[in-house]
């Protein structure tokens, strides 16, 4: 499998490359990329408005308004690398697991799993449970 590099905003992407068929695997790539630059517009773009995001030990998130406040709160952690090593897709759901890599070098291995209002392909994102685990 071939894996693509290109740069956002001087932060590192490296992901498979794929065939392109497949709308949601395009959606949770860059939905991720966008959650490392802090792309708010494309973030809520690709949002239901009773999004819940269930950090796995951590919180839970629930609707835009509380995404936004964490988003802010998020502010100042500056990605230096994101590395995405699985996306797949089926029907609602989808799941995207990988590295990133911070600027003050802590190492993050991450899992979510995402829940999409519908099976087409234009549909929101309505759920995300992410796990994360901090590599020294």
């Amino acid at each position: 499998m071939k894996n693509t590099k290109s740069e956002h905003k001087d932060i590192k992407i490296v992901c498979p490359e794929d065939c392109g068929n497949a709308p949601k695997k395009i959606v949770l790539k860059d939905f991720i990329i966008a959650l490392a630059k802090k792309d708010v517009s494309f973030i809520f773009e690709n949002l239901s408005d009773d999004v819940q995001w269930n950090k796995i030990g951590r919180e839970k998130i629930q609707g835009k308004d509380q995404f936004a406040d964490y988003l802010q709160h998020m502010k100042d952690r500056a990605v230096r690398e994101v590395q995405i090593s699985n996306i797949i897709t089926h029907g609602r759901n989808g799941a995207v697991n990988g590295t990133i890599l911070l600027e003050d070098n802590r190492r993050l291995e991450f899992c979510e799993v995402y829940m999409f209002t519908s099976a087409g392909k234009n549909s929101k994102i309505k759920e995300i449970t992410s796990y994360v685990i901090e590599i020294e």
